[in-house]
C-alpha cells in the first residue's frame, strides 16, 4: 500500500535521489539545499508531498502557492511530478496528482496548473485523462 503525505525534515536522504533523478542527474548543490529549506519551512509557498510505500520514498511531486490576477483563493503551479523508474507504470503519478487536487480542494484553490514537455510520451498520457490541455506557448525571458 502506498501512502501519500507531506515531505517532512527527515526525509532529505530519501528525497534526494528522487530530485537528483528529476533534475536528470545535473546537480547544482545550492539549488538543491535551497528547494530542501523551502520544502521544509512552513511559512515557505513551495510545498511538497511525497508516495510512500514500505518505509521508502518512491515518488514525489512539488507545488507552489501564489495569487492571480484571475481568482480571489489561490493557484497552485505544480512543478515537479517524478516517480521512481521502478515504479512508474503503477499509478502513483496518478496518486500524487489526486492527493495534491485533494489537499486543493480543502484549501480552496482555484486550480492547478502545470508544464509537460510535449515529446514525453508517458506524461502526456497521464495529463490528458487528469486536466485540460490548453494551446499556449511558453516564452522565456532570462534575467541576469
Amino acid at each position: 500500500m502506498t501512502q501519500i503525505r507531506p515531505l517532512q525534515p527527515e526525509d532529505f536522504p530519501d528525497w534526494f535521489p528522487l530530485w537528483d533523478g528529476n533534475n536528470l542527474g545535473q546537480r547544482n548543490e545550492q539549488i538543491t539545499a535551497s528547494t530542501w529549506s523551502r520544502l521544509t519551512d512552513p511559512q515557505s509557498p513551495v510545498h511538497g508531498l511525497c508516495a510512500v510505500k514500505g518505509k521508502q520514498i518512491i515518488g514525489l511531486v512539488h507545488y507552489i502557492l501564489h495569487p492571480t490576477t484571475g481568482a480571489l483563493e489561490p493557484i497552485c503551479y505544480m512543478q515537479d511530478l517524478y516517480v521512481d523508474p521502478a515504479h512508474r507504470g503503477t499509478g502513483i503519478a496518478k496518486q500524487l496528482v489526486k492527493a495534491l487536487a485533494l489537499e486543493g480542494k480543502k484549501q480552496k484553490w482555484a486550480r492547478i496548473y502545470w508544464l509537460a514537455d510535449s515529446k514525453n510520451e508517458a506524461v502526456q498520457g497521464l495529463y490528458k485523462h487528469i486536466g485540460s490541455k490548453l494551446d499556449f506557448t511558453l516564452h522565456i525571458l532570462p534575467i541576469g
